[in-house]
């Protein structure tokens, strides 16, 4: 079986302090902001670095140390059954995000990873 990963498409940081953090890489990284919702009690910020991605996601509703890596899959329900099949199991139902679809899973030694169906068209929001 192919690897059903297209890229790496965010890093996701958690934060106790999400708008001190946010101006950090706004105004000393000089990162873009990609896009920000607060929804659900949770505050999310993408932030782009490089002019492509990963994108840096800022996230206030976790706050344990390390990152979570999200990586773009073309077909959220085929990869998936292609996984289950081969042992594999998610945390969880998906759930949407700004800009498509996303689930989330650990591998063996307890490191959380998701999986994002990116959707065409949707513009994610900017909300302050």
């Amino acid at each position: 079986m192919t690897p059903p990963f297209l890229q790496l498409a965010y890093v996701c940081s958690g934060t106790k302090h999400y708008n001190r953090d946010c101006a950090y890489y706004l105004n000393t990284l000089h990162a873009r902001l990609v896009w920000e919702i607060s929804r659900f009690g949770a505050r999310i910020a993408a932030f782009d670095l490089t002019g492509q991605k990963p994108f840096i996601l800022l996230s206030d509703h976790f706050h344990e140390p390390g990152f979570r890596l999200l990586f773009e899959v073309a077909d959220m329900e085929k990869t998936i059954t292609e996984l289950r099949h081969n042992g594999w199991a998610s945390e969880g139902a998906t759930f949407p995000i700004p800009d498509g679809t996303c689930c989330v899973f650990r591998d063996p030694s307890g490191n959380r990873y998701g999986l994002i169906q990116p959707q065409s068209g949707i513009e994610p929001p900017i909300v302050g």
